[in-house]
């Protein structure tokens, strides 16, 4: 007999990594992320039975909300990076590792909301309606946003990748 809690572990088990990896993407801390998203588990257990169709798409919109709440509450300092070279992976250090760990950087330095909307729109393949409704803006917030950030992102990594070819 399949129960309620052997559905909701099935979905922990094929949605964890990809939603981790959504989690570090849009807060930039693999710990935050990691609480984020047992947060985003832990409410869609209690309402379980009252999730219709595929759960991925809520469970990433439940994440995208808990984020959006952290921008919106009062009184939060702002996050701090730690600077190039923190928790970065050792071993090879090919090129393809190396572009896509100076984008990675790179991200993270961008403003939280360009973050998400970056992460959104081009790592989860929303729409822009869609991103606006994750995100609770508008439509026009996005397309700006989206602007800002990937103007930002290549002022951040052209440089850099060209320094590297040379």
């Amino acid at each position: 007999m399949v129960t309620r809690g052997d559905d909701f572990d099935d979905f922990v088990r094929g949605s964890s990594t990809r939603l981790l990896r959504t989690a570090v993407l849009l807060t930039g801390d693999q710990q935050a992320a990691e609480d984020l998203v047992q947060e985003v588990y832990e409410r869609m257990y209690v309402h379980w039975g009252r999730v219709t169709g595929a759960p991925e798409p809520y469970a990433r919109k439940a994440l995208t909300n808990l984020v959006a709440n952290r921008w919106r509450r009062k009184g939060r300092k702002p996050e701090v990076a730690l600077g190039p070279g923190h928790d970065r992976p050792t071993g090879d250090r090919s090129d393809a590792f190396a572009v896509r760990d100076q984008l990675l950087s790179a991200l993270q330095e961008l403003p939280p909301r360009q973050r998400a909307v970056i992460v959104l729109r081009y790592y989860e393949d929303l729409t822009e309606a869609q991103t606006a409704e994750a995100l609770g803006c508008s439509v026009g917030t996005v397309k700006s946003q989206t602007s800002r950030g990937l103007d930002r992102l290549r002022q951040l990594t052209e440089p850099a990748i060209m320094e590297g070819l040379r």
